[in-house]
């Protein structure tokens, strides 16, 4: 159960998002405890409540906007906001209090795309930059992995809202959005149904963000590999539908993401760095 205070369960930089974002030295990455959708194979399941557990620290907002700020002082390219929907209250408190100290980073808003249009309409004027999932547009794909199977219906008037509000991408500028799209093993056919959809609706105003590389954080789950002959027929129908604005992940050997938020630094040390000041908070807890 949340509180009315904002919890974080990490923050620091992470160099693992998409290369706009990240800059020469990060992203600044705030992990918000808690998530709308339990999905069966979620990598942060530690924070997310996908396994019942909810590890994080309680913040105020004054502390929440000096974790942004500090991610400044550590010369982050963006301040990251990961799944911080159900405490919207407490981040327009905090950036409006971090702006007045003088932050100046682009604020990324990073969600699951399962959201609600009104409270997007609450902090949509804080936000330059959107990194949202389209996980699936089948009920059946997304019943199995996101727990949801209505999450179809829902993404849907959630792009079409930020479409409306933000018709263009300057990623040079740090401006729009980024559409994430994860491809789940053995759901190729899905795939394509998005990337048709995409190429119909929203490629003129979105950058797509193509993921290949699923990794399940239980290591006993068999998941079949994408062949190559499916990837390449990915390319191929990206060439087809003239998405050519964005990005895709190579295929190779996955670098473990999976994170453990027990570590001060739960990712890859070559990716990832502590702020100091979430440090000194998790310290006195």
């Amino acid at each position: 159960m949340m509180s009315d205070r904002a919890k974080v369960a990490w923050s620091g930089l992470h160099k693992g998002e998409e290369p706009p974002l990240v800059g020469r030295y990060g992203s600044g990455m705030i992990f918000f405890t808690g998530c709308p959708l339990h999905c069966a194979y979620c990598q942060n399941r530690q924070i997310s409540g996908s396994d019942g557990m909810n590890m994080g620290y309680d913040v105020t907002d004054e502390e929440l906007a000096d974790l942004m700020l500090s991610l400044q002082d550590m010369k982050a390219e963006t301040i990251n906001l990961v799944t911080g929907t159900h405490f919207i209250p407490s981040i327009k408190n905090a950036v409006e209090t971090a702006r007045k100290k003088g932050l100046d980073r682009p604020i990324v808003w990073n969600s699951s795309g399962y959201e609600n249009v009104d409270a997007l309409k609450e902090i949509d004027d804080f936000i330059d930059v959107y990194l949202l999932d389209c996980k699936s547009l089948s009920r059946n794909v997304s019943r199995v992995f996101c727990g949801r199977s209505k999450y179809a219906d829902v993404i849907i008037p959630v792009m079409d809202y930020i479409k409306e509000k933000h018709p263009r991408t300057d990623l040079e500028h740090l401006k729009g959005t980024i559409l994430r799209h994860l491809v789940f093993p053995g759901t190729i056919e899905a795939t394509r149904k998005f990337l048709r959809y995409y190429a119909a609706h929203y490629k003129d105003s979105f950058y797509l963000s193509l993921m290949v590389q699923f990794v399940p954080p239980l290591g006993n789950v068999d998941f079949p590999k994408m062949s190559d002959d499916e990837y390449d027929s990915l390319i191929e129908l990206l060439e087809e539908l003239e998405i050519d604005d964005g990005f895709m992940q190579e295929r190779g050997d996955e670098i473990l993401w999976i994170p453990d938020f027990n570590r001060d630094v739960p990712f890859p040390s070559s990716f990832a760095e502590a702020n100091p000041y979430f440090l000194s908070i998790k310290g006195r807890s």
